[in-house]
């Protein structure tokens, strides 16, 4: 499941146009703590998923892969 989150982090970022340092600011951890979350070697927190949603405006069921769109 983190792999699938962290595919679908790594594309809305890019969709985005933004860094792993842009998204990791607007988050409020460190770069490195992001770029976990995109390799899926590390799973953010309930808040971080709901912020994360808000940045790139999908909802948890997108980023988690339920649903795709």
């Amino acid at each position: 499941m983190k792999e699938e989150v962290g595919k679908k982090l790594k594309e809305c970022r890019k969709g985005m146009s933004l860094s792993q340092r842009d998204v990791a600011r607007l988050l409020g951890v460190a770069q490195p703590v992001y770029q976990r979350f995109e390799k899926g070697t590390y799973e953010c927190s309930y808040e971080q998923l709901v912020r994360l949603c808000d940045i790139f405006d999908v909802s948890a069921d997108y980023l988690l892969g339920r649903k795709e769109y």
